[in-house]
């Protein structure tokens, strides 16, 4: 059974809430387009939390740190919930498939 991209992009914003929560910013829209450090204004080690949640969740297949090892500092800078929901998705597809 696979896994809508809907229904990541809720799990995904709901691990998120948590984390804004923490800073009062729970009432932040968390959108495909919405971008971690411009608009939802997470630090590095919050990204570290995001990562260790997303492995609970969906154990071994999510790996952020290899999926953020090959962007350059702009594109982790710029990246958005869609881009990492994407690379959930695909990650679960591929390992279905397997």
């Amino acid at each position: 059974m696979s896994v809508t991209e809907q229904e990541i992009l809720r799990e995904i914003a709901a691990m998120l809430a948590a984390v804004l929560d923490e800073y009062g910013l729970d009432d932040a829209e968390v959108t495909m387009e919405a971008r971690f450090t411009e608009d939802l204004e997470l630090e590095s080690i919050d990204l570290v939390t995001l990562a260790g949640q997303l492995q609970q969740r969906w154990g071994e297949r999510i790996n952020f740190a290899e999926f953020i090892a090959g962007m350059e500092l702009d594109e982790i800078i710029g990246l958005t919930v869609g881009r990492l929901v994407d690379y959930v998705a695909d990650r679960l597809q591929t390992a279905e498939r397997s």
